[in-house]
């Protein structure tokens, strides 16, 4: 799995993730499905309303938040392609909880924010069985 992204919308996720650093924050990708790659377009921060004592390491959203986000996609001509969230003070890798609550062919980027610096950016994709993440390639362009 490849995944497209612009240097200025990877440089928006960073801001945005150190930005709610000591928490979990996180948002949509908007963008287009291809045949091997997946083409990334535009961002969309989505506020955590996961408990507050609990968003240092858990991440929420309204259901409505994902239904406007899609309808918002269909405007532009695009598809909710996926989600990216932080993980503070951890790897850049998908945890159980993340693996309980992802889609499958939904592309996931995870950044590792330490001290309230992102150090680490992946892409995943859940399999089909939901059994285990599969790493992709980021592509950064300009």
């Amino acid at each position: 799995m490849n995944i497209r992204l612009k240097h200025d919308l990877q440089q928006q996720i960073i801001r945005q993730m150190q930005g709610s650093y000591p928490n979990e924050g996180g948002g949509f990708l908007l963008g287009y499905l291809e045949a091997d790659a997946v083409t990334i377009h535009d961002t969309i921060q989505v506020q955590n309303v996961f408990a507050a004592e609990e968003q240092y390491h858990r991440y929420a959203m309204r259901p409505q938040d994902w239904a406007r986000l899609e309808d918002e996609a269909d405007e532009r001509g695009l598809t909710l392609v996926g989600y990216y969230h932080s993980h503070p003070d951890s790897p850049a890798i998908p945890s159980i909880y993340d693996r309980d609550h992802a889609l499958p062919n939904f592309t996931y980027i995870i950044t590792a924010v330490y001290q309230a610096q992102a150090k680490e950016m992946r892409v995943w994709r859940l399999r089909d069985d939901r059994t285990q993440f599969d790493e992709g390639t980021l592509h950064l362009s300009d």
